[in-house]
């Protein structure tokens, strides 16, 4: 895939569009990789290094999130939130230029668009811990 040279949009408007194509893989039955190829109109560059970080770590990542979702195995969350959980714990763990105030701020304001009543609540309690985990409460 062609990378676009400059970055469109915000941060916020990439992850809405990668939590877009983590969603439809998922709901596809396709890889990441592949939907992120067959996007209408070429995505920027952040929504491409989540894509494609995500799908190179993808058992990692949901064995972290495994770890922290007490009561819940990654397979039966909402896949709205699992797709959250996975965008965060990537961002988190592999992207130590996003600070962990925005990647917790962008996740919860997501979940709470996006998904259940109660699941901004879940993916802040999930995501809080791994941060404080993986990158020690900063």
């Amino acid at each position: 895939m062609a990378r676009p040279t400059n970055p469109i949009g915000s941060r916020r408007e990439a992850r809405e569009s990668a939590l877009a194509i983590l969603y439809a893989a998922e709901s596809r039955g396709e890889g990441l990789l592949e939907v992120l190829a067959t996007q209408p109109v070429p995505p920027g560059i952040y929504v491409i290094e989540i894509v494609e970080g995500l799908a190179g770590v993808l058992v990692e990542v949901d064995d972290i999130i495994g770890r922290f979702a007490e009561g819940w195995r990654t397979d039966r969350m909402p896949a709205v939130d699992r797709a959250l959980l996975r965008m965060a714990v990537y961002e988190l763990g592999y992207r130590p230029d996003v600070p962990t105030s925005a990647v917790l701020a962008e996740v919860v304001e997501l979940a709470g668009d996006y998904s259940t009543e109660r699941s901004a609540r879940f993916v802040n309690g999930v995501v809080s811990g791994i941060a404080d985990e993986i990158r020690g409460g900063s």
